[in-house]
């Protein structure tokens, strides 16, 4: 059986890119809310406070304004009758291709966040030293079928994934 190394053809919702910028704004916000209101209440000490900000808060809002969408663009998942593929990353970007007979558990993953966006992510565990392929940002109907569909096919490939 010969995989074809490709990358993978559909994308994950888009509710994604507002799901990674609130993930986003929650290590970014709050320091720079806390530098900005000690910059108003501390006056001897406000340029100083205010440079802070700066550097916090510029890399921070490029972060939140660039990562989603860039994520959004590499996030791939494809589910054939041979393999799972998987691509994801922003910065590092990564592929990867577990075949079905490969396949030892399959998880839905739905974070508080997540649930708010209406969305899941599917974790399929396989047989691998690479770990597990994890495919974020789906609609949260469509990995529920996700998961049954792979631990059905899963389980009707013989043998036992080691």
């Amino acid at each position: 059986m010969e995989m074809e190394l490709r990358p993978p053809r559909h994308r994950v919702a888009p509710r994604a890119i507002r799901w990674w910028t609130a993930q986003a704004l929650v290590p970014t916000m709050p320091p720079a809310l806390v530098l900005a209101l000690l910059a108003l209440l501390i006056a001897p000490a406000r340029p100083w406070l205010l440079l802070a900000l700066l550097i916090v808060a510029v890399p921070g809002l490029a972060y939140v304004l660039l990562m989603p969408r860039q994520r959004y663009r590499v996030h791939r998942w494809e589910v054939t009758d041979d393999a799972v593929y998987a691509a994801s990353g922003w910065l590092w970007h990564k592929w990867r291709v577990a075949p079905m007979s490969r396949i030892q558990t399959v998880d839905t993953l739905r974070g508080p966040l997540q649930q708010i966006f209406n969305l899941s992510g599917v974790k399929v565990t396989t047989a691998s030293a690479a770990g597990s392929i994890k495919i974020q940002g789906l609609d949260r109907r469509l990995a529920a079928d996700l998961v049954e569909q792979l631990a059905a096919r899963a389980q009707a490939v013989p043998g036992d994934a080691t």
